[in-house]
């Protein structure tokens, strides 16, 4: 039987460590450039302040219809809003037509 040459045996040797090595550069690499990496963070933060302003801007709507609500009910309705409202889904009102309430 043939001796395996010095070649062989270091070659041999340096497979599994080679392998080792070679997944945790892959693994290192995704950190960083992958999905969810370092480089991501960015992205994220600008996605964060865009949805938080995306948010008071609904806040501000979901306000304001509940006041709406709250002038609708119907143990103490405004008037103003009633009228308002009674117009529009009468067409009763026009497009340019400007409600002031008197009180």
């Amino acid at each position: 039987m043939r001796k395996p040459s010095n070649f062989a045996r270091t070659m041999k040797r340096a497979a599994w460590p080679a392998i080792g090595l070679t997944i945790i550069a892959f693994f290192g690499a995704y950190a960083v450039l992958g999905r969810n990496g370092v480089l991501a963070y960015g992205d994220y933060k600008r996605q964060l302040v865009k949805r938080e302003q995306d948010y008071a801007r609904l806040d501000r709507q979901r306000a304001v219809l509940k006041n709406r609500v709250a002038l609708l009910n119907p143990d103490h309705a405004n008037p103003d809003m009633v009228d308002e409202m009674v117009r529009k889904e009468l067409n009763v009102a026009h497009p340019d037509e400007v409600i002031v309430p008197l009180k």
